[in-house]
C-alpha cells in the first residue's frame, strides 16, 4: 500500500493524510471534480476536500469506500486486507479427510 520502508514508523494520521493524497490523483486522473465524487458517493463536498487536503483524519470507512465507488476504483479496496491463504492445518486436515480411492459401484 504506502511505498516507504518505515510504514510501521508512520502514525494512522499520517496514513491517512497519504491515502487522502493519493486519493486527489486518482480523483484528476478520473477527470472529476471534488464536487462530482461528492455527489456520486452521497457524501458532503466538505468529506471529500477534508480527506484530500488532509484535515479529515476521523473518515468514516463508508465514506471512504463510497468515494472509490465514485471514482470506479472499488476493486482496489481488496488489497487493503486481501483474504489469507488457507493455513497449513487446514489444508493437511482437508487431506486427511478425502478418501484414499473410490469403489466403483456395480
Amino acid at each position: 500500500m504506502i511505498i516507504d520502508d518505515d510504514i510501521y514508523g508512520k502514525s494512522n494520521s499520517e496514513l491517512i493524510i497519504e491515502l487522502g493524497n493519493r486519493f486527489k490523483q486518482y480523483r484528476l486522473t478520473c477527470r472529476l471534480t471534488q464536487k462530482e465524487v461528492a455527489e456520486r458517493a452521497g457524501i458532503s463536498l466538505y468529506t471529500v476536500k477534508s480527506f484530500e487536503n488532509g484535515r479529515a483524519l476521523n473518515i468514516t470507512m463508508g465514506s471512504f469506500f463510497s468515494m472509490l465507488r465514485a471514482i470506479s476504483f472499488l476493486d482496489e479496496a481488496d488489497k487493503l486486507l486481501p483474504e489469507l491463504p488457507p493455513s497449513p492445518y487446514l489444508i493437511e486436515k482437508m487431506n486427511k479427510q478425502k478418501p484414499k480411492r473410490i469403489k466403483n459401484g456395480r
